[in-house]
């Protein structure tokens, strides 16, 4: 996503410090991004453990990030360091394309894993047949065709104002109805979507922890433990391996040994107290991890896309360094999510250990 059009405004050409400063800062973000992103892609790549669906869905998102680090923030750097653009009006175009064609993507995965994780939580068992390799795909592609329809349209208008201006490459904010368009179909739409979903999802989980933690009979402590194992396994996802840091196969286990050992009369109310205690950890738990994801996604995007609003309605018209660090700051989710969707995992944590531990070694 660009810098705006702006008219009215005196541009201060920067100094030779301030261009180093800002270089070296933006380079960092570039690398860091790029880095992450290929340590997602070759773990998941490389890991028999994590060749599942909604992994395939969290691989995409990589490679959709890693695309903005390559093809996007460099060219980014270039064109605010050296206030002017010099490769000519094609690469304009195939950059301004490229740019907000990955962002979208980059956001609709976001969207579609959102889902993923609402059906695996809130329908396991038939979700878990439907829950294939096959679907991911779909998803994928249904999720780059959106993208790719949300970015052309500018195509047809936008070589009529930038021939002339071979100096400059920005998005143009003379169309209402597209900026009004672009902004729901990228962020506005997916934004709510993302968060009635994880919403539900984080109830869904919080009744799932609840009916385990207020088990009081040994009976049905037995039943419960049993089933939650059982959907767990089904789910592979939100329900409890992700919002523990604990394989939860295992975690399952423990509690089912524990409950074949019948305990003493006077252990069930301190058994019953334990569980409840556990399921409100792994409430607060889970309400932490989704006000990381949805905190990060909102910081990083909605900014820039409230800016992109006003100005598309002219409302109010914002300096290129306002418009420059808005668009960095979207840019900056890239690198946060590979850490987002992956950190409170524990096959990811085992997969990227192994894969610093050949590195070091090679």
């Amino acid at each position: 996503m660009k810098k705006m059009n702006c008219t009215n405004c005196t541009i201060k050409s920067k100094t030779v410090t301030e261009k180093m400063l800002i270089s070296i800062t933006l380079a960092v973000i570039t690398i860091l991004t790029t880095v992450l992103n290929s340590a997602v892609i070759l773990a998941i790549c490389t890991t028999k453990k994590l060749h599942q669906p909604a992994n395939y869905l969290i691989c995409s998102l990589a490679v959709t990030d890693f695309l903005v680090a390559i093809l996007v923030m460099p060219l980014s750097i270039a064109y605010i360091v050296m206030d002017t653009w010099s490769l000519g009006f094609v690469i304009c175009e195939i950059w301004l394309s490229v740019d907000m064609t990955c962002c979208t993507c980059s956001i609709l995965h976001l969207c579609v894993i959102a889902l993923d994780r609402y059906w695996a939580i809130t329908d396991a068992i038939e979700y878990a047949r439907k829950r294939t390799v096959k679907r991911a795909g779909i998803m994928i592609i249904t999720v780059w065709t959106i993208s790719i329809f949300i970015s052309l349209p500018p195509l047809f208008w936008r070589n009529h104002h930038n021939v002339n201006i071979p100096t400059q490459c920005i998005i143009q904010h003379d169309h209402v109805i597209y900026t009004i368009y672009s902004t729901c179909g990228a962020f506005y739409i997916p934004l709510t979507l993302i968060l009635i979903l994880y919403y539900r999802i984080y109830h869904a989980a919080k009744s799932l922890y609840q009916k385990r933690g207020s088990s009081r009979h040994l009976s049905n402590r037995s039943n419960d433990s049993q089933n939650s194992f059982a959907h767990c396994k089904l789910t592979q996802t939100f329900c409890v391996s992700e919002f523990s840091t604990s394989d939860p196969t295992m975690e399952f286990e423990q509690i089912n040994a524990s409950v074949r050992t019948p305990p003493y009369d006077n252990d069930i109310d301190m058994f019953g107290e334990r569980q409840q205690q556990i399921s409100s950890s792994r409430e607060r738990k889970a309400a932490r991890i989704l006000g990381l994801i949805l905190g990060a996604f909102m910081l990083s995007w909605l900014p820039f896309f409230i800016k992109e609003l006003v100005v598309g309605l002219s409302l109010c018209t914002v300096s290129p360094e306002v418009a420059d660090f808005l668009t960095w700051l979207g840019y900056v989710n890239s690198l946060i999510n590979p850490l987002l969707y992956t950190s409170f995992n524990d096959d990811f944590k085992l997969a990227f250990k192994k894969l610093f531990r050949c590195k070091e070694h090679s």
